[in-house]
């Protein structure tokens, strides 16, 4: 048998370097390079393979762990799964920084390879620099809390068993129903450890993606469930988008005249002008398809998880002969809320129920007018706001509409957190499928900045903006900087609306006055942050890092703003001065939080009568 002698981090790198994809007969390099930050527990293992590598696979430097691993996130999201980054940190605080990244990954079903490094597997020297010392069991170390948020998770501690772990790994991370974060814990000793690895490990590797088929059972049963429903609704999840069946599912609607609502992963699957596309389900939805939700009398759900704000926290749906068919790769999300599953690629799972429900011509009972009639309806409302002026200046559902009209529409918008996810899953009119780019399965804030660098990444013929608020931006701008660095333009839209306004407007919704959410100052007559706002130069702050900046507080501002970003060649920022409060609100939607039953307020204890009261009405499913 042939071998080669090499590190562990140098075959490592070797074997990623030689894996790719076949999807519908088009092949790609699986693992497009290495986001790394380098610390003692990575740089003279990973680093130095990197350093000395004779391979394609592109390095970029992170500049804040999680960001980082946001970026790759998004690069993969924007490029249908089928492409990825990896990540390496060092031990410790560099390896924690990027568990929430990793979960926000696992929980949005999106591929991406970390590479913490972890402590000598040989105990010597003990306690490394960084080290998590737990004196009840010493094979416990800072990479344990990977095991939460990843699909496959391996430490390795000999530098063979890197064989069977990358193997493992590259099959999670190709796989549709089972991707996520994938979690390889990296001893620094074993990283620098030399192995004869045979050359059969690095041969050129081709991972086929074959479409799931529905079963013919599954199909037969689901037609059962269609039977006599009048009123059925599409619910259009992400997995149309990453299997690549937005036409399947245009032909589907139209087939059998079936509306079509949106969650915030499927938005842009279909044009927001299709005449069967009622927009928005759910707690951010548009009133046309919650009206439609609480009448439906069947939910053909495709690529979708089902989450809290997708069906109200389950009080979306009125109609008490309401089922559910779930068309889903995943097993584990095509059984929620008792649905009648397909487990099948969306695609194939659309193509097979079109056939037999064509073969028994089925039509919905909706007339196309009563459509058409709620989509105009609303068509207005989303006009309506766009155009919204505030007597105390500028209005947050104004200055999207701005940038609607401004912007190309093949353009991408990324966002992630506070109240413009809601007004963007409602308003936002996408043309083309990929151009809204929303990670709302963990909603995580600071996903902004960096994964709008990721989709730049990914496409770098598209201009891309991040639509972020003051509160994600504080958290997390670090890779504003790697944009710079990398020469991807990427154009910040930073709405300053000083605080988490997101957040202030659900608390007093409950019955609050308001309560540590605003960027206020700290008042000395109180001793709470009741002062006058903090007045935070957002632009000033971008330019110093050496991006261009402007700020808009009207309309007119923020068109020339936009149009000169346009012409920058570079990393940009437009600070937009926005009300407070003047997003969207709910349109006949609901959500459950937890609201005190006990409280020294009697706003807040009402607002629990009333939030418990609503629970009692709720199907349990």
């Amino acid at each position: 048998m042939s071998t080669i002698r090499l590190s562990m981090a140098q075959a490592l790198l070797r074997f990623l370097d030689n894996q790719y994809l076949l999807v519908d007969g088009k092949e790609t390099k699986f693992v497009k390079g290495v986001m790394g930050i380098f610390g003692h527990g990575n740089v003279t293992g990973i680093g130095e393979a990197l350093e000395n590598s004779s391979g394609d696979l592109v390095y970029i430097q992170g500049k804040n762990e999680q960001g980082m691993v946001h970026a790759a996130t998004a690069f993969a999201k924007q490029n249908n799964r089928r492409q990825i980054f990896a990540c390496t940190s060092s031990i410790g605080p560099g390896a924690l920084n990027m568990i929430t990244a990793a979960a926000t990954a696992t929980v949005n079903r999106i591929p991406v390879l970390l590479l913490p490094g972890d402590n000598f597997a040989s105990r010597q020297p003990d306690p490394v620099l960084q080290q998590l010392e737990v004196a009840s069991d010493y094979t416990i170390s800072a990479n344990e809390p990977f095991k939460a948020v990843s699909k496959y998770w391996d430490r390795i501690v000999r530098p063979e068993q890197l064989m069977t772990a990358a193997v493992q790994a590259i099959r999670v991370l190709t796989d549709p129903a089972e991707t996520g974060a994938v979690t390889l814990a990296l001893p620094q000793d074993v990283q620098a450890e030399a192995y004869d690895y045979p050359t059969s490990f690095f041969e050129r590797k081709v991972h086929y993606i074959d479409r799931r088929p529905a079963a013919a059972e599954s199909i037969k049963r689901a037609m059962q469930v269609m039977k006599g429903k009048k009123k059925p609704l599409l619910i259009v999840g992400g997995g149309v988008l990453y299997a690549s069946a937005t036409r399947e599912l245009a032909l589907f609607a139209e087939a059998f005249q079936i509306p079509l609502s949106e969650t915030q992963a499927g938005k842009s699957a279909v044009p927001w002008n299709h005449p069967l596309n009622v927009g928005a389900i759910g707690v951010t939805g548009t009133l046309a398809a919650n009206r439609l939700a609480q009448e439906a009398d069947l939910i053909i759900g495709v690529g979708t998880r089902y989450s809290d704000f997708t069906t109200s926290s389950k009080s979306a749906f009125g109609n008490p002969d309401i089922q559910f068919i779930n068309i889903n790769v995943s097993g584990y999300d095509s059984s929620k809320l008792n649905g009648e599953a397909i487990i099948a690629d969306a695609k194939e799972g659309l193509l097979a129920l079109h056939a037999a429900l064509s073969a028994e011509q089925y039509k919905s009972g909706y007339e196309p007018s009563f459509i058409q009639g709620l989509k105009q309806q609303w068509d207005e409302e989303v006009d309506r706001l766009y155009a919204a002026e505030h007597e105390a200046g500028f209005a947050q559902t104004r200055a999207l509409g701005v940038i609607q009209e401004t912007i190309d529409p093949t353009s991408v918008i990324v966002c992630a957190a506070g109240s413009l996810p809601g007004d963007l899953h409602r308003l936002w009119r996408p043309q083309y499928p990929k151009t809204y780019h929303m990670e709302y399965g963990f909603s995580c804030m600071g996903y902004e900045i960096a994964g709008a660098f990721g989709a730049a990444l990914a496409e770098p013929e598209r201009e891309v903006y991040a639509v972020v608020g003051d509160g994600s931006y504080l958290m997390l701008h670090s890779e504003l900087v790697t944009s710079l660095q990398e020469g991807r333009k990427i154009t910040v839209l930073l709405f300053d609306n000083h605080g988490f306004q997101c957040i202030h407007n659900l608390q007093r919704s409950q019955g609050s006055s308001g309560f540590g959410n605003e960027f206020r100052y700290r008042t000395s007559e109180t001793g709470k942050l009741t002062g006058n706002y903090m007045p935070i130069d957002f632009a000033a702050h971008a330019s110093s890092l050496g991006a261009k900046a402007y700020k808009a507080g009207n309309a007119e501002e923020l068109r020339e703003a936009l149009q000169a970003a346009k012409r920058e060649t570079t990393t940009t920022l437009i600070e937009i001065s926005v009300v407070p409060g003047t997003n969207s609100d709910g349109y006949e939607s609901w959500w459950n939080v937890g609201v005190p039953e006990v409280s020294a307020s009697a706003k807040v204890v009402k607002a629990s009568e009333e939030m418990n009261a609503r629970i009692r009405k709720v199907t349990l499913r």
